[in-house]
């Protein structure tokens, strides 16, 4: 009895199913994921990370590289202006005329413009004193005008005694190559200032992109630092370092490379921060991930492959049960069944819904051409009152002895009776509507001359709206007939279409008797028992005016069906405001 009761348990194939599945899909998954952490931890990233550090090193190299060629280029300049023989006798002078005077400095420029050459690389270059006083300058606007205080400078002593260069920083954004004029027995004569170029270091710097670039000197002063470098160097990035050249990571984890140049002394620093650093890595992993999240998918097909093979026949026809809806009720018959009641049973399933779907499709063309039906009755009950009453105004006019007014009237309702009966059944857009609404509006101005003031305002963006056909014209036309009874002119008309948050609101003002609240009651639930349909209308005690409105508001339910909401109410100071508002999401029926 046991073994019996186990045999027929209804749970046991599919307890077995998943068993046999997470047994096949963990030990791929497994494997999936093994040869993932191998291959980025082994071939992908340590390689990556190396590459990438290399390159922050060597960059600094080429950025120290290029900073000393620079100053390398002024020291060649310097020695061309000192192997001058006239130079010293220029600077060996006592007092002297102002013409004399003159003549050196024209002698000493002669010199700088020889040295120089036709390429001009610094700023401007001047010749000192002894004593630190400008004696010439090749351009006199940017050197200084007294070298006394860096002469008497103990730091620069020594280097000034052995006939060596300095480079000096009177104030940020300039940099000066100072060297002592020297003859061969060691006497000193004067001094040469050479103003660089700080625009060409800071172009060379600001070349570097997606990292901070520091130049100090050997006093652990920022020479020149990056646009993006904000600040002064950090003094980490100024400690004592180890070499000329290496790189290390700080307190925050940037990246340090630096390179120390011997001529200048200048140290240059490159500051990258990790994740600029490691962005490819990131990048590799990324799609590393993408990989394994793609071998996972493959693995869940492989295994619902795999897990068909054990599957009832009867839990797949189950299953395509489940998965139908309104929409879908095709049954795709599986010929590799074997069992004929269940071959039987899948082929009659099928037949059924294939019936059902044409039962289904026939329903929906029938309330289709129904709503269209009445909606076409709801709009001929509008025509022939707007018909009667545009022959009316046109049979005063031509009493009146107005032809011309007549002939325009005509014209008028020509152009408005060939808009309501083209196409009844299409819907019009709401510029066609609006259109319509003037015409009508043109045409009874002609009898009511300057007591009749309207106005139409329409957002440009609502022109596409579709409406059905004859919806704001009878709301004009309502107010016309029975709002202005009894109300002195000028009797006012406003229209007002409004798009936003996905809805769009026609309001239509005048300045009338207004509405009894009894009756705008009576109209709202009038409207709200109607169901789309025009029988209601044939018994109700509601004037014309009020049986357009609701027939208005019913051909407008047809359309929008709920998402349309209705509203009639006095203004506080006079007349009436008819508003509908409905979503922008169009929905024919």
């Amino acid at each position: 009895m046991i073994r019996l009761r186990l045999k027929n348990n209804p749970f046991q194939n599919r307890t077995s199913l998943q068993t046999r599945l997470f047994l096949t899909f963990f030990p791929l998954l497994i494997v999936i994921l093994g040869c993932f952490l191998i291959y980025v931890n082994s071939y992908v990233i340590p390689p990556l990370r190396e590459k990438t550090i290399n390159e922050r090193l060597m960059t600094a190299t080429q950025v120290s590289d290029q900073l000393e060629e620079y100053i390398d280029v002024q020291n060649q300049l310097s020695q061309r202006i000192l192997s001058n023989k006239n130079l010293f006798e220029s600077l060996n002078f006592g007092p002297n005329s102002p013409i004399q005077g003159l003549q050196r400095v024209r002698l000493l420029k002669d010199m700088m413009f020889q040295a120089l050459g036709p390429s001009l690389d610094i700023q401007d270059m001047g010749i000192y004193s002894l004593e630190g006083t400008l004696v010439s300058s090749y351009f006199g606007t940017s050197v200084p005008s007294s070298l006394k205080p860096v002469v008497e400078d103990e730091r620069y002593e020594t280097k000034l005694n052995e006939s060596s260069f300095i480079l000096h920083a009177d104030e940020p954004g300039t940099l000066d190559f100072i060297r002592p004029i020297m003859d061969v027995d060691g006497k000193v004569f004067g001094y040469l200032n050479i103003r660089l170029d700080y625009a060409y270091l800071q172009k060379v710097v600001d070349a570097v992109v997606g990292s901070r670039v520091y130049v100090v000197d050997s006093e652990n002063r920022t020479i020149v630092k990056s646009a993006g470098a904000a600040g002064e160097a950090n003094e980490e990035y100024k400690r004592p370092l180890p070499s000329d050249r290496g790189i290390y990571t700080d307190s925050s984890r940037n990246y340090i490379a630096y390179q120390q140049s011997e001529p200048s002394g200048w140290t240059t620093v490159i500051v990258t921060s990790k994740e600029s650093v490691l962005g490819s890595v990131n990048s590799v992993r990324n799609v590393s991930i993408l990989l394994i999240v793609s071998l996972t998918l493959f693995s869940f097909v492989y295994v619902y492959v795999f897990a068909r093979n054990f599957v009832v026949p009867i839990r797949k026809l189950r299953g395509q049960i489940m998965r139908m809806n309104y929409s879908n009720l095709i049954l795709r018959t599986d010929g590799k069944l074997h069992n004929n009641d269940l071959q039987l049973l899948n082929e009659a399933f099928g037949e059924l819904l294939e019936r059902l779907q044409t039962s289904i499709e026939r329903e929906k063309l029938a309330v289709h051409e129904e709503a269209m039906a009445r909606n076409t009755a709801l709009q001929a009950q509008i025509a022939p009152h707007f018909i009667h009453n545009a022959l009316y105004l046109i049979s005063i006019a031509a009493q009146e002895g107005k032809n011309e007014a007549v002939s325009d009237m005509c014209k008028q309702l020509s152009e408005s009776l060939r808009y309501i009966v083209s196409s009844p059944y299409k819907h019009a857009s709401m510029r066609e509507e609006i259109e319509h609404t003037k015409r009508y509006l043109s045409l009874v101005e002609r009898n009511y001359e300057d007591d009749l003031d309207w106005e139409i305002e329409m957002d440009p963006s609502a022109d596409d709206i579709q409406l059905p056909r004859l919806v704001i014209q009878p709301f004009v036309e309502n107010c016309i007939e029975h709002a202005f009874e009894n109300t002195a002119p000028p009797w006012k008309i406003h229209i007002n279409i409004k798009l936003f948050n996905g809805l769009w609101a026609i309001e239509i003002s005048d300045n009338g008797k207004g509405i009894d609240r009894a009756k705008i009651k009576e109209i709202v639930n009038k409207i709200q028992e109607s169901d789309h349909g025009i029988q209601e209308l044939k018994n109700s005690s509601l004037g014309i005016g009020n049986m357009g409105i609701i027939n208005t508001v019913n051909r407008l339910k047809l359309m929008y069906k709920n998402r349309l909401f209705f509203n009639v109410f006095n203004n506080a100071d006079s007349g009436t405001t008819i508003q509908i508002i409905a979503s922008l999401k169009r929905d024919f029926y």
